[in-house]
């Protein structure tokens, strides 16, 4: 519900506003004012306006706060436990070998397939509140756990009554396209991805993904799906050199895509690409680090000029992180990111990465999302981590958690 709300006694506040000369737009002594959910000024409390001074009041003793986090890229919707996965691959099996074992991805599509509705409605609805008490706002929920046209029907549904459920908002994708199912041939397995399953799915999603990796989908089966939803009117997003450089963020560029994610294996070349095509690269810290494999060239990425976003990859074989504020860590502490970089990476880089433009910040007119932190600075996120720093959460103007 969108409420009228003065938020004051800000400690620092981080706007984001454009042309910041710290990037991330600090106000120190802040408030700020809602109405009808949307921010009507930002600024020094003691230049605030008259017309505002007679809203609730909710007085936050001089804590910090940051916009509303944005995670770009989950899998938020499954069943199953993957736990024996994980340790096996600290004993050393690679994950490829995991997956063609019949573990891996395939795991969860056995056990999603095999749960009832309501049950992913609830574990996913945990799930997503976890992170609304970390303060994620905005969450884009993947299908491809399904495999079948019933399932990924099934988990884009479950994804919606998530965000009827639970106060954030879900960007909702088709991810069909996520690997080859077992027991069927390729070529007629991307025949059910672009015809009866995207036809079922395209009117439930907002994107079309592919998994362009090694052991997933090639460049050209990769753009065949992607073209497929593009004429189905879902914007493209790709996985992308994650595993190995395959050409992928090369394709992101072609089609146009929101965004390319992971690009762990991307070079100065596939930056190029990306920055003169506007596609926003999702970096996701957490699966690198739970993989133990290297990060993304975030460095590069970032001077290079390309728009970077973070994003936690929640899933439950190679990153089961629910936390923003964790990836921001370790967005400065394992990627070199500084921590101004990282937290509008997690907050307004994320809302482009989902065509939300009226998220990830704290301008006039922005969504009212804010993240109040138990903590007299942003800086605390990378400098402490793994703490509860999330004191309140205001989605659309409403304070929802706190």
């Amino acid at each position: 519900m969108s409420r009228d709300l003065l938020v004051t006694g800000i400690g620092e506040l981080a706007t984001n506003a454009p042309r910041s000369p710290d990037l991330v737009g600090v106000i120190r002594d802040a408030a700020v004012a809602i109405r009808s959910g949307r921010v009507a000024w930002a600024g020094a409390a003691a230049d605030l306006p008259a017309e505002h001074a007679g809203l609730p009041r909710f007085d936050l003793g001089g804590r910090a706060v940051v916009p509303g986090f944005v995670d770009a890229h989950t899998h938020l919707v499954f069943a199953g436990d993957r736990s024996d996965e994980f340790c096996r691959r600290l004993r050393g099996e690679a994950y490829e070998e995991i997956l063609a074992a019949g573990g891996g991805i395939h795991s969860t599509v056995a056990a999603t397939r095999a749960a009832a509705f309501d049950d992913l409605v609830t574990a996913a609805g945990e799930r997503a509140w976890r992170m609304l008490r970390q303060g994620t706002t905005t969450i884009e929920v993947k299908s491809g756990y399904g495999l079948d046209t019933a399932t990924e029907v099934k988990i884009l549904e479950v994804a919606r009554a998530v965000g009827e459920r639970v106060p954030v908002d879900v960007v909702p994708t088709f991810l069909g396209a996520h690997v080859p199912a077992r027991g069927m041939a390729r070529e007629d397995y991307l025949d059910l991805v672009t015809g009866e399953m995207l036809a079922a799915c395209a009117p439930l999603a907002r994107y079309c993904d592919a998994f362009c990796d090694r052991g997933a989908f090639s460049v050209d089966e990769s753009r065949r799906v992607l073209r497929a939803g593009r004429e189905k009117g879902l914007r493209p997003r790709i996985h992308a050199e994650q595993l190995a450089r395959t050409g992928g963020a090369w394709l992101a560029a072609e089609v146009g895509a929101a965004s390319a994610d992971h690009l762990d294996h991307a070079t100065a070349e596939d930056a190029a690409a990306l920055r003169q095509a506007a596609v926003v690269a999702v970096l996701l810290p957490a699966a690198s680090f739970s993989l133990r494999a290297p990060q993304a060239p975030a460095r590069m990425l970032w001077d290079a000029g390309v728009t970077v976003a973070l994003a936690t990859d929640c899933n439950p074989g190679t990153s089961y992180v629910e936390s923003m504020p964790f990836v921001v860590a370790l967005a400065c502490l394992e990627m070199g990111l500084t921590p101004e970089e990282a937290l509008w990476a997690a907050t307004r880089g994320g809302a482009l990465a989902v065509d939300e433009p009226d998220k990830g910040w704290v301008v006039e007119g922005a969504v009212a999302d804010l993240a109040v932190l138990d903590a007299p600075s942003y800086r605390h996120l990378p400098y402490r981590p793994g703490s509860d720093l999330v004191w309140a959460v205001v989605k659309d103007g409403g304070v929802v958690v706190g």
